[in-house]
């Protein structure tokens, strides 16, 4: 029985803030030392941190990188451990695992396969290194082992996969299998998305199964760089099954994830496989020799493998509950703001983006305690001694009225801020509406009417509330956040510069039926460990209605557009899938049956309207967090021209093949 303690860690980086990632590197690899780990993974990346974007062809950049990991180096004393950074060389940019042993840089393996779709865009700064190649790279005085290489330590094996290098059919595990790889290592920057989790828990297992090996991943955690969110999960895997799972979206600037594993187990079942023929020859180039000496341990009882609300039937509620808030509280910390501000409407939007700030503070406090968390804020407060009251100092709640405005949203909306400990203030805007009215009409010569003016009347209403809101947040120093969703980024359904306006935009990812679901969960279940929210019945009691025309008009967001569910499902298909009008119209007469077919056209009519038409607002929105591969942002995902032929030809299809099919 050869035991060894393998770990892995989650970092919460950022980029180029090289004090921080520094410092969070130390504190990881002197928390792997109180558990007695001997091989310790850390992040893909984690010196520079992932998101540096096109600041990874600053030399500059590259050269405090490579001083940084030198003033690493000393600290590894007695352990082994990767640490990710980028590496340049025969001017191509590479992303590299450093293995570092007893205070001695082994050698530098290199990422196979890049990520380059979606939300990631590696091969714009990196060049994927070639299988099967090595050689040596000049650093300073000092020559190193740089490519498609592992390490002999001591005698046990160790090799790499670096994320995406996991995720791909021709895995670099198998040839380290051949080759008698022990251990393979995953730094990853994995960022999270719904379902995904359980993804990598597969081919973590299935690798460390078909490879014979004990497998250890390691990824980021919270937000890095703006928008994506990194759930950190360590996983730990061997001969197909889990040994060690790690907490996901903690607040904590590190953890540490270690289990002992059985070396001479992992190799008797690779052993025992039929199928498996090792590679018998000798591999001296690829192989880096390093001393290193083990410590002699005994056997011990492993951790639990799951977190209580990971097996909760609304695990998509719970995983966007604590995503989000992990990320906001990254958001407010790293851009210094000293809170948060939102437009609260007493709608379904505005109440969800608080309840996520309220939540931010309530798992917060619960993960670091309140010492903790108030010590990682940019401002301190004396007066605070209970979560509510930190609530109070981070979050103001805005009402601004009209004459159009109910006392059902007014009191939704004082209920909503009431129940989270939030600040809580009222505007009444109307005057200041029916004088951009009055000087409007003056200038035209005529009177506006909303039979005539319906839009601008509507959308005037959206944009005077802009400037006193952000009034409040420059007064607090705080951040405004934007509480458009999805649903409404897809057709335009939101006034630029009205209630568009903010500085981040948290809840542009998920679509407004998930929202509903998610607020009425949240009323009557909420988060495992925390409560329900009773005051969000004033607002799912409610149809969802923006209350910018007069209220006897009944007006609704989905009378003004369609029903929330079959929106969701069109811009699915014809967005995320691609499909043409005629395709998408017969998808959705497979799955809403109840609907009338010419009607049916025409909200595919609308959808593929209002979408081409309103690409340059999806442009302006403020960044937005990804959760899915269904996201809108321009930025990171789904690319359209501000300018096109607006499917007019395919539209002119879909008219006909309506009517000739179902027209009586």
């Amino acid at each position: 029985m050869k035991l060894i303690r393998v770990g892995a860690a989650v970092l919460n980086q950022t980029p180029l803030a090289w004090e921080c990632n520094q410092r969070n590197i130390l504190g990881a690899i002197r928390a792997a030392r109180e558990q007695e780990v001997s091989v310790l993974c850390l992040p893909e990346l984690c010196v520079t941190g992932y998101g540096c974007e096109d600041a990874f062809h600053s030399p500059g950049v590259l050269k405090t990188a490579w001083e940084v990991l030198e003033e690493i180096v000393p600290a590894t004393r007695g352990i082994i451990v990767s640490i990710g950074l980028p590496l340049f060389y025969q001017k191509g940019l590479f992303n590299t695992a450093c293995l570092i042993c007893d205070g001695q840089i082994a050698g530098f393996a290199a990422k196979q396969y890049l990520a380059g779709e979606g939300i990631h865009y590696e091969p714009r700064w990196f060049k994927p290194w070639p299988g099967g190649v090595h050689t040596e790279i000049v650093i300073g005085d000092k020559s190193y082992t740089l490519g498609d290489i592992f390490f002999d330590c001591g005698g046990i094996k160790i090799g790499f996969e670096i994320c995406e290098d996991a995720w791909v059919a021709n895995r670099p595990g198998g040839g380290l299998a051949l080759k008698g790889v022990d251990i393979i290592l995953n730094p990853s920057a994995s960022h999270f998305a719904f379902g995904k989790y359980e993804v990598r828990k597969r081919f973590v297992m299935e690798g460390s199964r078909a490879f014979g090996v004990s497998y250890v991943y390691s990824n980021l955690l919270g937000n890095e760089a703006g928008r994506a969110i990194y759930d950190g999960g360590a996983l730990i895997a061997c001969g197909g099954r889990l040994a060690a799972v790690g907490p996901r979206f903690s607040y904590a600037d590190y953890q540490i994830t270690a289990v002992l594993v059985d070396i001479d187990a992992t190799r008797m079942e690779q052993a025992r496989a039929g199928s498996f023929n090792p590679a018998l020859i000798e591999w001296p180039h690829d192989c880096v020799p390093v001393e290193f000496s083990f410590p002699e341990l005994f056997p011990e009882l492993s951790p639990p493998v799951r977190q209580p609300w990971e097996g909760s039937f609304h695990l998509k509620e719970e995983e966007f509950a604590r995503a989000i808030s992990l990320a906001l509280f990254d958001y407010l910390r790293k851009s210094r703001s000293h809170g948060f501000v939102v437009s609260l409407s007493g709608g379904a939007d505005s109440s969800a983006v608080c309840c996520l700030v309220g939540l931010m503070v309530e798992f917060g406090v619960q993960d670091l305690g309140l010492d903790g968390f108030m010590k990682r804020l940019p401002v301190q407060w004396v007066e605070v001694r209970e979560s509510r009251d930190l609530v109070r100092k981070l979050l103001l709640c805005v009402y601004q009225s009209t004459r159009n405005s109910s006392a059902t949203t007014r009191n939704a909306a004082r209920q909503v801020a009431g129940s989270l400990g939030a600040e809580f203030l009222e505007l009444n805007v109307d005057e200041l509406v029916q004088k951009y009215v009055e000087i409007v009409s003056e200038a035209v010569g005529r009177e506006l009417t909303w039979d005539q003016d319906d839009l601008a009347l509507q959308n005037i209403q959206a944009r005077v509330r802009s400037p006193s809101v952000w009034m409040l947040a420059n007064l607090r120093n705080a951040l405004l956040l934007s509480t458009s969703n999805r649903s409404e980024a897809a057709v335009g359904y939101a006034t630029m510069d009205g209630d568009t306006s903010g500085g981040l935009s948290p809840i542009a990812g998920i679509d407004k039926a998930f929202l509903r679901l998610w607020l009425d969960w949240m009323e009557k279940t909420g988060p495992e460990g925390l409560h329900s929210f009773p005051a969000l019945q004033a607002v799912t009691s409610q149809a969802p209605t923006a209350e910018l025309r007069p209220q006897e008009s009944g007006q609704t967001d989905e009378q003004d557009l369609m029903p929330y569910e079959l929106l969701d499902a069109i811009e699915r298909a014809a967005i995320r899938d691609k499909m043409m009008p005629v395709e998408v119209f017969q998808l959705m007469q497979s799955q809403f049956v109840h609907y009338d077919a010419i009607q049916l056209g025409k909200w595919i009519d609308r959808f593929f309207g209002l979408w081409c038409r309103n690409q340059w607002k999806r442009e302006r929105y403020a960044p937005s967090f990804h959760v899915d591969d269904e996201n809108l942002d321009p930025k990171t995902w789904c690319r359209f021209p501000i300018l096109s032929g607006g499917f007019q030809k395919e539209l002119a299809e879909l008219r006909v093949y309506v009517e000739a099919t179902y027209a009586r």
